[in-house]
């Protein structure tokens, strides 16, 4: 996965977590049944607010080369990591699998690990000697 395709990924995930609370906020996601289910899926709100603020941050970084946005891509990842599989062992324990939920944790879940790996991957490779540097050789 190219660097660009991972920015974009995470850009789309992290308004997707902004819009999903938003949606919850005026309601046009119904309410669960039962208060329990409502107090669960608000709990995440911080969570969630935290991973999409990080990662829209240390794209904004990344935007001005600041040499931190990676750290705070990764704590952003992480974070969205958490909030992916928290969500997936809840409705696991409940032994409830309704697509419309396990499909969008599964990709909080699995497109983090993706991105790090990577990210990693990207900046663990040499960068190709400048001109000067070749012609110094």
């Amino acid at each position: 996965m190219s660097e660009a395709w991972v920015k974009r990924l995470m850009f789309g995930t992290d308004i997707g977590f902004l819009l999903y609370w938003l949606a919850n906020a005026v309601q046009v996601i119904p309410p669960y049944p039962t208060a329990v289910l409502n107090a669960w899926n608000w709990s995440f709100l911080s969570l969630d607010l935290l991973a999409a603020g990080t990662g829209l941050a240390s794209l904004h970084m990344a935007r001005r080369r600041h040499r931190g946005a990676a750290m705070v891509r990764a704590v952003s990842l992480a974070l969205t990591h958490a909030a992916g599989l928290l969500a997936i062992n809840f409705w696991a324990l409940r032994c409830e699998f309704d697509p419309a939920w396990w499909l969008p944790n599964l990709w909080l879940v699995l497109f983090p690990i993706a991105a790090l790996v990577s990210t990693v991957r990207q900046h663990a490779q040499p960068e190709p000697p400048t001109r000067q540097q070749t012609t110094l050789a």
